[in-house]
């Protein structure tokens, strides 16, 4: 029987190893050129998603994501260090973003106990090191999502440190060349997926049971993981983010899911789509609640434009009825690369409090996936759909091709 990862992989991941390459070093210019832009002399990166960003290096994503045992140095000009996990450094061997590899230092207690405090006094070193000879802009550096004890020995020695989830947030917000093919091949994997789930959908299957055909699929193309557990059905699916369960699906139940799937190149496959169990003919109520889903994307998507201002698309966006206000997703849209990220823009009503940036606007080579939720602040059945598109020089794409459900569209 022939390898389903190979076959898989060959119809999905298609992209030559030096466009792939190319893609990575594109993305490390950006790095460094917001690194510039807020007058820093390096980043320094924990979170996984962000070295794999930079660099091209995958390693243990998950498990780095909360704990912060690998870490890399980006200069504004200088050296790229990667400090790698023990024993992992050949996985960054031929890398052209990343010039020299060094083990990690063990700066947390669960590595080396109370030994962690030398090993921090060695990480600072390291960093005063670097910042010493490649240190453009003196002692402001960017880091994130590194331990207490490693931010708080950095303050002590003298660095000057800012958040560095913002400059690499604008940097990962505008795609480079090749990488929205990056996306589409990830997109195309986890709609392959979904169509394998959607066959798998019968009355008398749990939640569980139908979203593990998702990651099956996924994970046999070449994907990475998926991110939540967002499938629900029936009543379970009002209000949103109540996460997949043991409950049975019946016939006649609306089943609502997010994706939120890394899959090929380690990008993020980010859209959603309500299916009708069994065979038989969806409500009238169904129809409404899903009408109004619909139509709530379909006016946000013909909205986006480049030029278009983040609180102008808020203040112009579909008005969501009042009973389905107090239920309604978080945001009207997100960013979207290797995970969901920048911009998030919140509903007018909620811009005053949570609001992106008054003076920023769409420009062309942004990915953004737009939301929408309905579900009746009364209860009873809820809609979840999603759309991923990319901002042309003229309007958008649609990314995402996945279709609607004939059976519930209005």
């Amino acid at each position: 029987m022939p390898s389903l990862v190979h076959d898989a992989a060959e119809k999905y991941a298609t992209l030559s190893l030096d466009t792939v390459r190319s893609v990575e070093m594109l993305r490390l210019d950006r790095v460094r050129q917001q690194t510039a832009a807020h007058n820093l002399s390096a980043v320094l990166l924990f979170d996984p998603v962000n070295i794999r960003y930079a660099t091209g290096v995958r390693n243990m994503q998950v498990y780095s994501a909360r704990n912060p045992a690998r870490y890399v140095f980006i200069p504004v000009v200088g050296p790229v260090v990667l400090f790698e996990y023990r024993a992992c450094e050949h996985l960054a061997e031929n890398r052209p973003t990343v010039d020299e590899i060094r083990p990690a230092r063990p700066i947390m207690p669960l590595h080396s106990g109370h030994k962690h405090v030398d090993h921090l006094r060695e990480f600072v070193a390291d960093i005063e090191e670097l910042v010493a000879r490649h240190g453009v802009n003196g002692r402001r550096i960017g880091v994130e999502a590194t331990t207490t004890g490693a931010m708080l020995a950095l303050a002590a020695a003298g660095f000057d440190i800012i958040d560095a989830q913002i400059p690499v947030e604008k940097a990962r917000g505008l795609k480079v060349s090749g990488e929205v093919d990056m996306i589409r091949a990830s997109l195309r994997l986890t709609e392959a997926a979904v169509r394998e789930m959607e066959a798998a959908l019968v009355p008398g299957v749990t939640e569980n049971e139908l979203w593990s055909v998702l990651h099956q699929r996924l994970i046999a193309g070449g994907g990475d993981y998926i991110e939540t557990r967002l499938l629900t059905s029936g009543a379970h699916t009002n209000p949103w983010f109540q996460e997949t369960s043991d409950k049975i699906i019946r016939d006649g139940d609306l089943v609502a899911f997010d994706t939120d799937a890394v899959g090929c190149y380690g990008y993020y496959s980010d859209f959603s789509r309500t299916f009708l169990t069994g065979d038989g003919r969806a409500s009238a109520a169904q129809r409404t609640l899903y009408g109004l889903a619909q139509e709530q994307i379909e006016k946000n998507v013909d909205l986006l434009r480049p030029g278009l201002g983040f609180r102008e698309f808020a203040e112009n966006a579909w008005l969501i009825p009042g009973a389905y206000q107090k239920h309604r997703y978080l945001s009207v849209l997100h960013g979207c690369g290797m995970t969901g990220e920048y911009p998030i823009i919140t509903h007018a009503s909620d811009w005053d409090d949570v609001g992106n940036d008054d003076n920023e606007v769409f420009v062309p080579g942004m990915t953004v996936c737009v939301e929408s939720f309905i579900g009746h602040e009364d209860g009873g059945e809820g809609v979840k759909l999603e759309e991923q598109v990319l901002i042309t020089e003229t309007g958008v794409e649609r990314l995402s091709v996945y279709g609607y459900c004939d059976r519930l569209s209005a």
